[in-house]
């Protein structure tokens, strides 16, 4: 018999009020649901299979595996067994792309700044997981600009020019820029340098070695060394829009000349030194890091060069790369500028505490291994 209860005059039955209460509960879910899947756009973006890959990337693979196993059941038969997710749990992080079992999905979104800190290791060297992963972080302008003492002398002579770019080459193959261009090394400054940044004694010097040895190599480089760090003072920008001013000097490059083939943005990373030093046999290397950027269509196809240049170096001098990561999403520049070729790579070589001796070696194995993946990709 059906409740009721009558309560001045009117007349209240059990089964319709459960019956509102369920139609507006799933009103509201569905209404969340819509608006999540709306906020999820970016300003001029369109439904595509690259945007699809944003959305599924937030999910677990075992929970994306069960769905495609319920239409293939030779799919589910293949699987491991494993716990898969409530459908509670997989709704739940589909709408809010917060995953329970990784804090990290959490703190991304309420920690501004933390995205700067994460990503995903497509490839993992020795040692390397999410703890040691690469950080980019630097001071503010006005302390970065601060002139400070080097320990080695002045690279250039007084009343001579440097020029931004060399290219021994007339035909270049390789371009080679640094986005932070003042990234330096502790051991290279004066003793007590708070920040490992220098207008001279910086990372443009391993750069301009990667370049020559390629030469050496047989593959003709150009090696841009203009002061990134100055350009974003000059034009009142912060140290996060690098990449908007470097940009503009890569399609320059690109349209100068036609030959340009590869793509490489050399870095310094900010982890200590034991994270970012190896000893192979009794010499001392810098470790290197490839870091790809998953924000536009094409990003697979930079991933793939920096997975075959991490197999060289690991056929070659074991423990040399740390491996191969990945930075998107909202809160990163998650391109790096490697939109505009499929052969272009961010590559970290050594950390704060590492010489620019150390750096050096790794740079000239670096490029044996360009050379390797260009006579094979040739």
């Amino acid at each position: 018999m059906e409740k009721q209860r009558s309560w001045q005059g009117v007349t209240v039955h059990y089964s319709v009020v459960k019956q509102w209460l369920f139609t507006a509960g799933c009103s509201c879910f569905f209404i969340f649901l819509l608006i999540a899947v709306l906020t999820s756009f970016d300003h001029n973006r369109h439904l595509s299979s690259s945007l699809l890959h944003e959305w599924t990337n937030e999910m677990q693979v075992d929970m994306l595996a069960s769905w495609y196993g319920l239409e293939n059941r030779y799919m589910q038969e293949e699987m491991p067994e494993v716990a898969l997710p409530s459908p509670a749990h997989s709704m739940f992080q589909l709408v809010t792309t917060v995953n329970v079992n990784d804090p990290r999905t959490f703190l991304g979104n309420e920690i501004p700044g933390f995205v700067l800190y994460d990503g995903r290791i497509a490839v993992a060297g020795e040692g390397t997981d999410i703890t040691n992963m690469t950080v980019e972080s630097a001071p503010p302008m006005e302390e970065l600009m601060k002139e400070r003492e080097a320990v080695a002398d002045e690279q250039e002579s007084e009343g001579e020019e440097e020029k931004e770019v060399t290219s021994p080459s007339e035909d270049p193959i390789a371009h080679i820029i640094h986005s932070h261009s003042r990234e330096s090394f502790f051991p290279e400054l004066e003793e007590g340098a708070n920040v490992a940044f220098h207008a001279e004694q910086n990372i443009t010097l391993v750069g301009e070695r990667l370049g020559q040895r390629l030469e050496e190599l047989g593959i003709g480089s150009e090696v841009d060394k203009a002061d990134i760090e100055q350009k974003l003072q000059d034009r009142g920008l912060d140290f996060a829009d690098s990449y908007d001013v470097s940009r503009p000097l890569v399609e320059e490059a690109k349209e100068e000349s036609d030959t340009l083939e590869m793509f490489f943005d050399v870095h310094r990373d900010s982890q200590p030194r034991d994270v970012t030093t190896v000893t192979i046999n009794g010499e001392v290397y810098a470790r290197t890091f490839f870091v790809i950027g998953e924000n536009h269509a094409d990003y697979e196809k930079n991933l793939a060069m920096a997975e075959e240049l991490h197999h060289i170096l690991e056929d070659t001098h074991p423990g040399l790369s740390r491996g191969v990561i990945v930075k998107g999403g909202r809160g990163s520049n998650g391109r790096y500028n490697q939109d505009l070729s499929p052969q272009s790579v961010l590559i970290e070589i050594g950390g704060v505490e590492n010489t620019l001796e150390e750096a050096y070696r790794s740079a000239d194995v670096m490029a044996e291994a360009i050379h390797t993946y260009y006579k094979e990709d040739d």
